[in-house]
């Protein structure tokens, strides 16, 4: 299998859409998301990644820089990561995750940030294989 991760572009939007259902387990807006989908990718500081084998997306990521002044830089944070269930187990999210880490490097960001549901066990333990340490507790307000 030959993996090709790059940046994802206006193209790409029906597949990321169909992932972002698939990995909140609701269905959005489309409009509303095209617009926001748009937004990002045109954003300098958001790094939006897509797996591909010939014209098979299988993956999708994406990643926002912020200057944050408890941390005095740039940190880097996963807003979402996802591969299609069929393609897990296979190598696809670590070589996905080995270009976002490349990329935040190289865009100076001192740190890379995720945060994930507690109920996401597998997900959990895919980021501590990829080093990420269990080291914060995220608490949410919701409107």
């Amino acid at each position: 299998m030959t993996i090709l991760v790059r940046e994802a572009s206006v193209k790409d939007f029906t597949d990321v859409y169909q992932f972002i259902c698939e990995l909140q387990g609701k269905v959005f807006d489309k409009e509303t998301m095209q617009t926001l989908y748009n937004e990002n990718i045109s954003n300098a500081n958001y790094i939006y990644l897509v797996a591909c084998e010939d014209n098979t997306t299988m993956g999708y990521v994406s990643c926002h820089i912020q200057n944050l002044l408890h941390h005095a830089g740039k940190v880097a944070e996963i807003q979402e990561m996802f591969v299609l269930p069929t393609y897990r187990s296979s190598g696809i999210g670590k070589i996905m995750m080995g270009e976002i880490k490349k990329r935040v490097k190289e865009k100076g960001a001192l740190q890379l940030e995720v945060t994930t549901r507690t109920i996401r066990e597998k997900a959990i333990q895919f980021y501590i294989r990829e080093a990420f340490q269990d080291s914060h507790k995220k608490l949410v307000y919701y409107f």
